[in-house]
C-alpha cells in the first residue's frame, strides 16, 4: 500500500517529531490584576482562580509564578479612586507605577507589559473622551494616551499594550515613546479587538464596566473581516512591533489570516470568558481538564506567537501531562 497517514501515530516519539504545533512556556504571557491596599489577595468571583492582588503581595507571588514557568506578566491596575480625566493612570506613583518597581526589584529578569488604555481609571468606564454630543475626542485621548506609556516607560516596563483601540494611536505613541527616551520600548497593539461578549468576567475584574452606553464606537464589529486586514495594516505601517487578536478563540480565523500575512509576531489574548467556560466546564467535570491545552494548541495552530492566557500558571503542568 501507499501512504497511510496511521503509520506517523503509532509511536509516541515518532508522534512528537512530526507535530508541526509545540506549545511551550515561553509563548505565555500572565495577566494579573493589581488594587490598592495592603495584605489583598482576593479570589475573583467571576473568574475563580484569578485573583485581586495588591503590591504587597508580589514578593510571596512572583517567585511562585516564576517556579511554574511564567516569564512575562501583562499588569491591569486596579485603582481605588476614578475621575473624569483619568489622571491616576498617568501618575508616578499610580497602582501599575508601583507594581512595576516592586516586580522589578524581586524579579529582574521577567519581562513586563503594561496595558495602555484608561477604562478603569476613568469615572465612566470609557477607553477615551466624548464630546457632548457623543463624538470621540480623539487628540485628547491620544495625549493622555501618550502620557500613560511614558509614565509606565519610567516606572521599568519592557512593552507597552495599547488595548483602547482609538484611530492612531500606534504612531502617537511611538513619537511620545521615541521622543522621550523610550525608543527601545516595543508596542504590542491590540489591532483587532473585537466588541466582544467575551469580555463579561474582565470587567468585573478590572472594575472596568462602562457607566453608560457601550464600546461599540470604538471595538470592533465581530461581523467584519476586511476591517481587521485594515486595522494589522494600519498598525504595521505606525510602527507595532507585535499584532494582537482579541478575543483568540471566536476569532481563528482572523488570527490565521494576520499569520499568514503579517511579517510581525502575532498574539492572541484567551480572554476573559473564553477562561471562565473552560475552568467551570473542567471544574465541573462536564469537561476533561486536557482541554484547555487543546484549546491554547488550538490558538499556536492558527498563527498566534503569543498566547496571552489566565490558565498561565497551570499551563507548565498540562504541558507535561498532555503532551505526550
Amino acid at each position: 500500500m501507499g501512504y497511510l497517514p496511521t503509520r506517523l501515530r503509532q509511536h509516541g516519539v515518532l508522534r512528537k517529531m512530526v507535530r508541526d504545533v509545540q506549545l511551550t512556556m515561553d509563548d505565555l504571557i500572565y495577566p494579573i490584576f493589581i488594587v490598592e491596599g495592603e495584605n489583598v489577595y482576593k479570589e475573583i468571583e467571576s473568574m475563580k482562580g484569578q485573583y485581586h492582588i495588591s503590591v504587597d503581595q508580589l514578593e510571596r507571588l512572583v517567585p511562585q509564578w516564576r517556579s511554574k514557568g511564567i516569564k512575562s506578566l501583562l499588569i491591569f491596575g486596579v485603582p481605588d479612586e476614578k475621575d473624569a480625566e483619568g489622571a491616576c493612570a498617568y501618575d508616578d506613583n499610580g497602582i501599575v507605577q508601583k507594581a512595576l518597581r516592586a516586580i522589578k526589584a524581586i524579579s529582574p529578569e521577567i519581562f513586563l507589559i503594561t496595558d495602555i488604555c484608561l477604562c478603569q481609571y476613568k469615572s465612566d468606564g470609557h477607553c477615551c473622551f466624548f464630546d457632548p454630543q457623543g463624538i470621540i475626542k480623539r487628540e485628547q485621548t491620544l495625549r493622555t494616551l501618550d502620557k500613560i506609556a511614558i509614565s509606565h516607560g519610567k516606572a521599568g516596563a519592557d512593552m507597552v499594550a495599547p488595548s483602547d483601540m482609538m484611530d492612531g494611536r500606534i504612531s502617537s505613541l511611538r513619537t511620545a515613546l521615541d521622543k522621550n527616551g523610550f525608543e527601545h520600548l516595543p508596542i504590542m497593539a491590540y489591532s483587532a479587538k473585537y466588541a466582544s461578549s467575551f469580555y463579561g468576567p474582565f470587567r468585573d475584574a478590572a472594575h472596568s464596566a462602562p457607566a453608560m452606553g457601550d464600546r461599540q464606537a470604538y471595538q470592533m464589529d465581530f461581523h467584519r473581516v476586511s476591517e481587521a486586514i485594515s486595522e494589522f495594516e494600519l498598525d504595521v505601517k505606525e510602527g507595532a512591533d507585535i499584532l494582537m487578536v482579541k478575543p483568540a478563540m471566536p476569532y481563528l480565523d482572523i488570527l490565521s489570516k494576520a499569520s499568514e500575512r503579517f511579517n510581525r509576531p502575532i498574539a492572541a489574548y484567551q480572554v476573559s470568558g473564553e477562561y471562565a467556560m473552560l475552568e467551570r466546564a473542567v471544574r465541573e467535570n462536564i469537561i476533561a481538564e486536557k482541554s484547555i491545552y487543546e484549546s491554547l494548541i488550538g490558538i499556536k495552530r492558527a498563527g498566534a506567537n503569543l498566547i496571552l492566557s489566565y490558565f498561565a500558571p497551570v499551563v507548565q503542568e498540562l504541558i507535561e501531562k498532555y503532551s505526550e
